[in-house]
């Protein structure tokens, strides 16, 4: 019982920065969310089928875990971010080790990115 409350108030927490991140470029909205729904899966399945099932919360969910796909603009402002955050703390920490394993994360995270599917929205009814 104590597993599934804290599994509940996770997903939350994960949804709430998801939330956060649809409307902060440099916070990641999917991640968060197929967190969400990771926790919400293993608590509670009432609100992983809300999840999965919502309006603008659900296709991003539905997407990835599904049809293993992310839209082009989500790509493109994922890499773009990440790249920035990634330049910055290599200049910040200036240790060449650490800039050469930060590069390395990146180039892999961005090939895993753009070898995802690219998908345009997908409505409700299409998710039934």
């Amino acid at each position: 019982m104590i597993k599934k409350v804290i599994l509940i108030m996770a997903g939350f927490i994960a949804l709430a920065l998801g939330i956060i991140g649809i409307m902060l470029p440099l916070l990641p909205t999917t991640p968060l969310l197929l967190l969400a729904a990771g926790c919400f899966i293993k608590s509670s399945k009432r609100l992983y089928t809300w999840l999965v099932h919502h309006k603008t919360l659900g296709p991003y969910v539905y997407n990835y875990l599904e049809l293993r796909a992310i839209s082009k603009n989500t790509k493109i402002i994922a890499i773009s971010s990440m790249w920035l955050s990634l330049i910055i703390t290599m200049i910040v920490i200036n240790k060449a080790f650490m800039c050469y394993m930060l590069f390395f994360v990146g180039v892999g995270a961005s090939i895993y990115i753009l070898s995802l599917n690219n998908v345009e929205k997908v409505n409700c009814k299409e998710r039934e």
